[in-house]
């Protein structure tokens, strides 16, 4: 049996969530802004939709001690990111052209 296509060939997560308590957390640090130029820029390079590229938000990952991060689906490739740069970089590079973004990888151990 062979397996049935994607409804996306790739689908990246940003964890957007805000901590209220006063520990850090991804919202701190850019994550909306970044998701937006994701968003956008996949759209601009006609990446969006079906059988394509879909951008989503998501609530805690729990990798908060390498945030700001977002996961690529179906690789399961994690990112750590600063600025709209290694947004567009990872929109090019990899969401464009199956291409892991080694310098912005997650390191592996870093977890909440």
């Amino acid at each position: 049996m062979s397996t049935p296509p994607t409804y996306y060939e790739r689908h990246i997560f940003f964890c957007l969530n805000e901590r209220t308590n006063g520990e850090d957390c991804c919202a701190h640090h850019g994550a909306k802004e970044a998701f937006d130029r994701c968003k956008a820029q996949v759209k601009a390079a006609g990446l969006a939709g079906p059988g394509q590229v879909r951008v989503n938000k998501a609530g805690c990952l729990d990798r908060c001690a390498a945030g700001p991060v977002a996961v690529v689906y179906p690789e399961a490739v994690w990112y750590s990111f600063v600025d709209q740069d290694d947004i567009d970089e990872i929109v090019e590079s990899h969401l464009k052209n199956g291409q892991v973004v080694e310098r912005l990888l997650t390191p592996a151990h870093l977890g909440r």
